[in-house]
């Protein structure tokens, strides 16, 4: 019958053999001592992920922001070329050739369009269409022979990237009775 105390089991030694005495390190009998090693060690690692996520959004934020720049950059590149033809517009006023003034003016707004376009911006025309609070903003309500909640006027164009709304139409909508 064997006296050992049953606290005092006999665990394996990580280096693979017992303590010099013949005996195993007291480390390994303490459960205690055991639990705060593996605490430790889940803290380390924790600690080490957590410094590896701030560094993650740190450079996540960082190529937005690189991104966001370039898409700038290229967009006022593109909007020079109409700067220009917008200068060579107000020289002609200088002339006051109504003819030159006009043909400056026309292509400056041609040349700011093809780049909208470009882009992938749309007109938004709603006329005749029934009002959407999310693609119109209503201006006026007037009586007319047209149903109610109908698009009756474009006070000023509405636009569209893709299929989100840059800047709603504002419109007169009919209203009810005629």
């Amino acid at each position: 019958m064997s006296t050992q105390d049953p606290t005092e089991e006999a665990l394996p030694a990580e280096d693979g053999g017992e303590a010099a005495s013949g005996e195993p390190a007291a480390e390994e009998l303490d459960p205690l001592a055991r639990a705060e090693r593996e605490r430790d060690e889940h803290l380390d690692t924790l600690r080490r992920l957590a410094a590896e996520f701030d560094n993650y959004k740190k450079r996540v934020a960082r190529e937005h922001e690189e991104l966001r720049e370039r898409a700038a950059e290229r967009l006022l590149h593109d909007l020079l070329p109409v700067l220009d033809d917008l200068e060579r517009a107000l020289a002609a006023f200088e002339t006051s050739e109504k003819e030159a003034i006009a043909d400056g003016v026309a292509l400056v707004h041609r040349a700011l369009w093809t780049l909208l376009e470009r882009e992938g911006v749309a007109e938004l025309d709603p006329s005749g269409e029934a009002f959407d609070p999310h693609r119109h903003e209503a201006l006026l309500s007037q009586p007319s022979d047209q149903p109610e909640g109908t698009v009756i006027e474009v006070i000023q164009k509405g636009f569209l990237l893709g299929d989100r709304v840059l800047r709603p139409a504002r419109v007169v909508v009919a209203g009810g009775g005629s």
